[in-house]
Order: C-alpha cells, then sequence, then structure tokens
C-alpha cells in the first residue's frame, strides 16, 4: 500500500466572498523521488493576499489559479528524500509547493534556510510578511 497526503484544490471560481465550497480536500499518492529530485513534507503554508486575485478568472497581473490544481502558495518544510546533491534530508526550505502536505521538486524554486537560531515557525513569519513569494523576487 502506498502512502498518501492531502492538498487543497481551487474547485470553482469566486463568486463574491471565498467560501468552503470554492475548495476541495483531495488524497494523493505521495510521489517516487526520481534522480535529482526532492521530496518535502511541508510545515507551513501559506494564505497571502494575492492568491484571492488568481482565484477569479479575469485580467490580473499574474495568470488565474487553474481550477482542480492545487491552491497556489509559499511553504515552508523539510526535505525528507533526496536524490539532488543540493539537498540532503533534514533540510529546511521555502519553496512554493501549494496547499499540499508534500512536494515535489527538481531543486528549482527552492531556497535553503537556517534553524539554528530560530524555529522553522519564526522563519515562515518572515517569508509570510514578504512583499512577494520566494523566489519571485
Amino acid at each position: 500500500m502506498s502512502q498518501t497526503f492531502q492538498c487543497i484544490v481551487l474547485a470553482s471560481r469566486l463568486a463574491g466572498a471565498v467560501t468552503p465550497d470554492n475548495f476541495r480536500l483531495e488524497t494523493q499518492s505521495v510521489p517516487e523521488v526520481g534522480e535529482g529530485q526532492v521530496l518535502v513534507r511541508n510545515h507551513f503554508l501559506s494564505r497571502e493576499s494575492f492568491m484571492r486575485g488568481r482565484m477569479n478568472d479575469s485580467r490580473s497581473y499574474a495568470q488565474p489559479q487553474p481550477l482542480n490544481d492545487v491552491m497556489i502558495g509559499s511553504t515552508v518544510g523539510e526535505v525528507v528524500a533526496s536524490k539532488n546533491l543540493k539537498y540532503q534530508p533534514g533540510d529546511k526550505v521555502v519553496a512554493m509547493f501549494g496547499w499540499q502536505e508534500y512536494g515535489l521538486s527538481d531543486g528549482s524554486g527552492m531556497q535553503k534556510v537556517d534553524t539554528t537560531h530560530l524555529p522553522l515557525s519564526a522563519i515562515w513569519a518572515r517569508w509570510a510578511c514578504r512583499a512577494s513569494p520566494p523566489g519571485t523576487a
């Protein structure tokens, strides 16, 4: 039996205020880590103001969030498996994995963070207060 995780997808466009009906909780299989890839378990997910505009299918500075895709957003997590020489299990990283428990990457768009003197939650608070998500500035 394979391991599974949960993710939240955008199920419908907004018709006024954001409601729980705009989202759907799905279960997916934890992906196998291929050569050069990194599997991250996300500990913190963002809920940022830029997301609301992307939930509409209207002209904006960014592409609309596709329906039935994992809701976009920045994350802070821990590498749990790696076949990428730049990342080792236990490394803490920020990335744009969205609203899901796990993210799989080739390492691009990820950035290591040092938790020697600050807990991961404090690192997350720093990233959450930035004007733009990690990897976009």
